[in-house]
């Protein structure tokens, strides 16, 4: 069997869920169990789904209101008091605005703070391009000590948010409002800095991240009835990412397509294009938004619209194919 036998057995019936809501499921599960865990919001407690923990422990709850960048100071202050915040906000502002706090009173102190950027990418949809971060994996990315996560759905979002308070330093986790395919299971793993073969072949790998993960999947169904054999990598780890893993892949199908919702400059395409440009030279293409802010519209409207979608991966997959 090619595809990973610890996903839903049929990819297309899979329940949809926002991965902002297995962030606050895991966050309300944290607070069950380490009583150190805290959050943090900038008046955006319902929408980042921090309001659930709010709710069960209200003396472990801080609203900063509408200053993000004082949110990322009591965080780091907080952190060095022993407690684990989680500072929590739209990623338009967080690290949007604030990321001179972030770099500075967090990263360059190593400070154990977790940082939650919900609505990120093109999907948050009506909101419009001055709510669709599109950049902010670029941002944090290049900081030192900085743990990026971008999960694939709202499962993985769970097991990304508690493995994020076992983690000592900053960690963003990159997550959405739109809700999207439960793809993954509960047996599917999860290990920060760890990617995973979704599906195997020899012919091309397309490694994705977040909701394009789902798209990568249903792109190499697409491939496969016309003869090409895709391998899909979920890399969920943007940062530390799995070097020898995509390596691997990449010396066996000798190609390679990137898929992020995201801007195409110094996100995951950023990342990998590095990565093998100084270990495996191989054609590479990307598919992401290509360096354009978006606009406001219904979510799937601006998937088709900014070439994000299955038909999207398979196109840029013939096309370094045949070069």
């Amino acid at each position: 069997m090619k595809i990973n036998p610890t996903l839903a057995k049929e990819l297309k019936k899979a329940d949809k869920e926002a991965s902002r809501d297995g962030f606050g499921k895991g966050l309300l599960k944290l607070g069950k169990t380490n009583k150190n865990v805290v959050a943090l919001t900038a008046d955006l407690a319902d929408s980042t789904r921090v309001e659930w923990f709010k709710k069960e422990f209200p003396d472990r709850f801080i609203e900063c209101g509408v200053s993000e960048q004082n949110m990322a100071g009591v965080a780091a202050g907080l952190a060095f008091t022993g407690k684990i915040p989680f500072a929590c906000s739209f990623s338009a502002f967080n690290p949007g605005r604030n990321w001179e706090q972030i770099r500075v009173s967090i990263a360059y102190s190593n400070a154990n703070v977790k940082i939650l950027g919900s609505h990120a990418g093109i999907t948050t949809g009506e909101d419009g391009a001055t709510h669709q971060a599109l950049e902010d994996i670029a941002t944090t990315r290049c900081i030192p000590n900085m743990i990026v996560i971008v999960p694939a759905d709202s499962l993985e979002a769970t097991k990304a948010t508690i493995e994020a308070a076992k983690t000592n330093g900053p960690v963003y986790i990159r997550v959405s409002r739109a809700k999207v395919p439960m793809f993954t299971t509960e047996k599917t793993p999860f290990k920060i800095g760890k990617a995973q073969i979704f599906r195997e072949g020899k012919d091309i790998t397309i490694i994705a991240c977040g909701i394009m993960t789902y798209q990568a999947l249903l792109a190499a169904e697409i491939l496969e009835k016309e003869g090409i054999d895709a391998e899909v990598i979920n890399c969920h780890t943007i940062k530390p990412l799995d070097k020898a893993e995509i390596i691997k892949s990449v010396k066996k199908t000798k190609a390679a397509v990137t898929a992020e919702e995201h801007q195409v400059n110094g996100g995951l395409f950023g990342a990998i294009s590095e990565l093998l440009s100084s270990n495996n030279p191989v054609p590479i293409e990307p598919v992401a938004v290509m360096d354009t802010f978006g606009e406001s519209g219904p979510a799937d409207e601006l998937m088709k619209k900014y070439g994000l979608l299955a038909d999207d991966i398979v196109k840029a997959v013939k096309k370094v194919l045949g070069r």
